[in-house]
């Protein structure tokens, strides 16, 4: 069967994909980005009657950390209201992550051979897996710890009180930098699949990986050793894990590399 689901191919016959026009393409593309926006926004008007809580969730790892009686502030006039409505719409569009990423794959999908598709359906699975993994460790692990060396370092007479729109901001930029780091492994198979280098090669060159490592905790995390370190160590470990994953299901594209070079 062709990819777009066309004819039966005979016993040893190559596959052939069926071509669509540019036109076609754009249609489509469009008909998938609808979907996306709409099941977004229908899952964000289920969540929106729950906005205050679901802020108050997402705040709860420095709501914690907090000197008692403490509480965060609202520096602009329409951040009680705005703030809580953003965060809902992250995570409307968080849960909804997985519907996204089958509606960029259906769309991928017809372009793809059947051996293709079957080594790329388990990374895309593995991609949202890992994705949510990393979030849910920015939270449950990073957070509490980073939280608190913030509030124990602070000078005293130095009262800590967060902008709940500057927090919101911050929140997100470290959810998706462990989200996206948490994505190493599936970016390691999917460079042995395409045959730019080998897992031997990838193997070699952990020095240079492990610094790597660091120097993106340094930039994408605040200037802490303990945020830092919390990145840059996962980071490091599912390299090594992405390597395994590549020489498990990928023996084939790993001999043929080392044997052209």
């Amino acid at each position: 069967m062709t990819a777009a689901g066309g004819n039966q191919n005979a016993p040893g016959e190559e596959e052939v994909l069926e071509e669509s026009s540019l036109i076609s393409h754009l249609v489509e593309l469009r008909d998938r980005l609808i979907r996306i926006t709409l099941a977004v926004l229908a899952i964000f008007i289920c969540l929106f009657p729950f906005a205050e809580r679901i802020f108050t969730l997402v705040a709860q790892p420095l709501l914690d950390q907090l000197p008692e009686d403490a509480t965060m502030i609202a520096t602009q006039v329409a951040s009680p209201f705005l703030t809580p409505f953003k965060t809902t719409m992250w995570v409307a569009l968080f849960l909804a992550m997985p519907f996204v990423i089958y509606q960029v794959w259906a769309f991928v999908a017809p372009g793809l051979y059947k051996k293709e598709k079957r080594f790329a359906i388990p990374l895309v699975l593995s991609s949202i897996v890992l994705f949510y993994c990393g979030v849910a460790f920015a939270y449950f692990v990073v957070f509490p710890l980073m939280f608190a060396f913030f509030n124990a370092v602070a000078p005293e007479g130095v009262a800590v009180m967060t902008d709940i729109n500057n927090y919101l901001d911050f929140v997100l930029v470290i959810f998706f930098a462990f989200g996206m780091a948490f994505e190493v492994p599936v970016a390691t198979v999917m460079l042995v699949w395409s045959g730019l280098t080998s897992a031997d090669k990838l193997a070699e060159s952990r020095a240079y990986v492990f610094l790597g490592a660091f120097v993106a905790g340094m930039l994408l995390t605040p200037p802490d050793v303990i945020s830092q370190t919390l990145l840059a160590v996962p980071i490091y470990l599912l390299y090594e894990a992405g390597i395994i994953m590549a020489r498990v299901m990928l023996p084939e594209a790993s001999a043929n590399t080392e044997e052209s070079t």
